[in-house]
């Protein structure tokens, strides 16, 4: 099969999202969560995708409450990013969890564990043809992190960037931030309001 070296004219684009979950119980667990979408790396794909990814683990996760999400500090993800935090405001009111945002400063993505997995995927399909959306599929199924194969999936639809509210839309969803005091560009605590209040 011939392959050129760079991929001029794609059939597809697929933009990646991962989700590794750290349980820390009495057995440590890291299973990774693989997205692929089909439009852009947007607040409103990546909040998709941490939806998507509740709605399928919580039960596995029963009984938790709160979440404790580690981010890189991409700009479709940061803490003045409105449509981020309206979109995460709502995941807390909807799933009645507190979430714990954590951003790492930029260039310390090697402290993120979920920058690893990605690494270990890159490396299993190195010299692959990924000639399709199965194909990178079926590799990104098919790799193991710490024993565990990921789940995956794909997410077709299509995003728009530059979505934001303006400072009068976004005032109630301020509300439910709590910003750390020291570090409040890196660490905002959404609590979700309980349902008839």
């Amino acid at each position: 099969m011939k392959a050129l070296d760079h991929d001029m004219a794609p059939n597809a684009v697929l933009v990646p999202l991962g989700v590794l979950e750290l349980n820390r119980g009495p057995v440590a667990i890291q299973q990774p969560w693989f997205l692929f979408g089909h439009s852009r790396d947007t607040s409103d794909f990546i909040a998709d995708g941490i939806d998507r990814w509740w709605e399928e683990r919580k039960a596995v996760h029963a009984g938790v409450k709160r979440l404790h999400v580690e981010l890189d500090n991409g700009p479709e993800v940061a803490s003045s990013r409105t449509q981020f935090m309206t979109r995460m405001v709502g995941f807390a009111d909807r799933h009645q969890v507190t979430v714990e945002l954590v951003y790492l400063p930029p260039y310390h993505s090697k402290y993120n564990p979920v920058e690893r997995c990605w690494g270990v995927l890159e490396r299993h399909w190195n010299g692959a043809l990924l000639s399709s959306v199965a194909d990178v599929l079926r590799w990104a199924g098919s790799m193991t992190w710490r024993g565990l194969r990921p789940l995956d999936g794909e997410l077709v639809g299509t995003y728009e960037r530059g979505v934001r509210l303006t400072k009068a839309a976004f005032r109630p969803i301020a509300e439910q931030l709590t910003r750390s005091p020291t570090l409040p560009k890196w660490s905002v605590t959404i609590r979700p309001k309980v349902p008839g209040d």
